[in-house]
């Protein structure tokens, strides 16, 4: 039981921090260099 309950953690944990990561990139300081291809391509 000991072992499922880390097992669960570490998995709620990576998920948490992959979030966390993608919305950093999304947000943070380096969105400024992300293009939005639809807007490049408008007529």
């Amino acid at each position: 039981m000991e072992t499922a309950i880390t097992f669960s953690i570490f998995i709620c944990s990576l998920l948490v921090g992959i979030t966390l990561y993608s919305v950093y990139v999304s947000f943070g300081p380096q969105s400024k260099e992300l293009k939005d291809p639809f807007e490049e391509h408008e007529d």
